[in-house]
């Protein structure tokens, strides 16, 4: 059987998806790997870890499907920090998109006078998520190491390094970078200053569809001769994945995170909002904005505030059973989801989570409801400040772990008032990333022929909006949105109380 195997490098694990040459998914697997937190704001992952778990998947997807795949493609989170030394060794494990220790420096590029001249060219918001932030952090943080770093680079261009011995990122990944011009697809001179650095010190920008092939690495023999697609960033991948590469067609996906994202044929600005623009192809750009708190909330709330264990997935299920039996508006409580900070629209790394409003009638299941309704309020924020700045949000293609709880999506639909579509169940990036490969091996002419394939389909009947409960969350959104503004230096204060151990 001819297979492709796309691959997804996320936050929590790694994750393969074979598909057939129709693009069906035929296997999975995936591999965890633990994220470690030193100090406070620090969100830091071991890159030898998930460079084991890349392996483990390829081979296992080999051993179970007993055939070499036909080609190879990457997805990976975007944002990741690496600096490494002459050899292509780790000097320090990798800092994670959701690390915050650089937020003053964010903070400093974002009011300066180049702040909005970065965001420009790059695409990219003035976050501490972003490596533009980091690399500056460790300039003027640990002077030792920076002398010794040969280059800087991100988890996919380590995994794409020691299979092939070249330092190559893809335009998608370094549009994530704040360092990268999306538009001229080179090295940003600007931010390069910024940062003290050289451009040699960054890998060569190459596109998505960039393929090598002749593995370097003994433990992946069973793949020595199979073309790699150097692929994208999860985000990117995860619109073609979601069949979502079309105007007026958002992907929304929540994960640990969350984000909805629309191509356009150029980039899309909003300076207050500061959605991004990653670049895709040349002629094409993934526009929207991420949240830090998705699922990573969900399962907060569940965990540490019911203190329940989440030792299977259906527990998940029955904490939200109730979802239906509860009535839009949770009877006015509120949940503002910030427990990570935030970034978009608000980009605030020291705003904090808040319930609102709460009397003596409210129950478990009016919490339940205002955590869903939050984390999707602050989608829904991102949507508004997309279609604030001009781009068209006609229908919605949503994946990931949570559409198994049909529930939340049509919360999602009323809060929007917009027609969902569900996506199987499969991670959309890695599936991305393996459409991508069928494309560049003419497999496919385009990706719009995947559309009507039973395995990985848009649902033929959309979920719809219920108008009344719609009208219910406007007027809710109105106090979610007023109440960040009006707690926003609170958030700030309480920093003072909270105890650093």
């Amino acid at each position: 059987m001819k297979y492709i195997i796309g691959i997804d490098i996320g936050t929590g694990s790694t994750k393969a998806v074979a598909v057939n040459t129709s693009g069906d998914a035929v296997h999975t697997e995936q591999v965890s790997y633990p994220t470690l937190h030193p100090e406070p704001n620090y969100s830091e992952q071991a890159p030898e870890l998930i460079w084991q778990a890349f392996i483990k998947c390829i081979q296992r997807t080999v051993t179970a499907l007993k055939a070499e795949p036909t080609a190879i493609a990457l997805s990976s989170a975007m944002h990741s920090l690496i600096p490494v030394d002459k050899n292509g060794d780790p000097l320090m494990n990798m800092i994670t998109w959701a690390d915050n220790r650089s937020s003053s420096i964010a903070k400093q590029i974002k009011d300066s006078d180049d702040g909005d001249t970065i965001y420009e060219k790059s695409g990219t918001p003035i976050h501490a998520m972003a490596p533009i932030c980091k690399i500056i952090w460790l300039r003027e943080n640990k002077e030792d190491l920076f002398k010794q770093v040969y280059k800087f680079i991100s988890i996919k261009e380590l995994v794409w390094f020691k299979l092939f011995g070249a330092y190559e990122v893809d335009h998608s990944i370094a549009s994530a970078t704040g360092l990268f011009d999306i538009v001229k697809l080179n090295w940003n001179p600007l931010s390069i200053k910024l940062c003290a650095i050289r451009e040699d010190m960054l890998s060569s920008p190459v596109p998505v569809d960039h393929v090598r092939q002749g593995v370097k690495v003994d433990i992946l023999k069973t793949v020595a001769n199979v073309p790699f697609l150097i692929g994208g960033s999860d985000g990117c991948m995860a619109n073609i994945g979601s069949c979502a590469i079309e105007p007026g067609v958002a992907a929304l996906t929540i994960g640990t995170s969350g984000a909805i994202r629309v191509a356009n044929s150029k980039p899309t600005y909003n300076h207050k909002a500061m959605t991004f623009n990653y670049c895709l192809f040349p002629d094409l750009y993934i526009s929207g904005g991420p949240i830090n708190n998705g699922g990573v909330a969900l399962k907060w709330y569940i965990e540490s505030f019911l203190k329940q264990k989440l030792d299977s997935p259906d527990r998940y299920s029955e904490v939200l059973s109730e979802l239906d039996n509860t009535k839009a508006g949770a009877d006015g409580l509120i949940f503002l989801p910030y427990l990570l900070g935030e970034r978009a629209p608000i980009w605030n790394s020291d705003s904090s989570g808040v319930f609102f409003g709460i009397r003596n009638y409210h129950t478990q299941a009016h919490f339940t409801r205002a955590v869903i309704e939050g984390i999707s309020m602050a989608l829904f924020s991102i949507a508004k400040a997309m279609e604030d700045g001009g781009l068209s949000i006609q229908k919605i293609h949503a994946s990931g772990g949570f559409t198994n709880t049909r529930a939340w999506i049509q919360i999602l639909a009323d809060i929007f008032g917009k027609k969902f579509y569900l996506l199987n169940s499969e991670d959309a990036s890695a599936l991305g990333a393996a459409y991508l490969a069928m494309k560049k091996l003419d497999l496919i002419k385009e990706y719009a022929e995947l559309k009507p394939l039973s395995s990985s389909p848009i649902e033929s009947s959309p979920i719809e909006p219920n108008l009344k409960n719609h009208h219910a969350h406007q007027r809710t959104f109105e106090l979610y949105d007023r109440l960040y503004k009006k707690l926003k230096e609170e958030m700030l204060l309480v920093e003072d109380l909270r105890d650093p151990d």
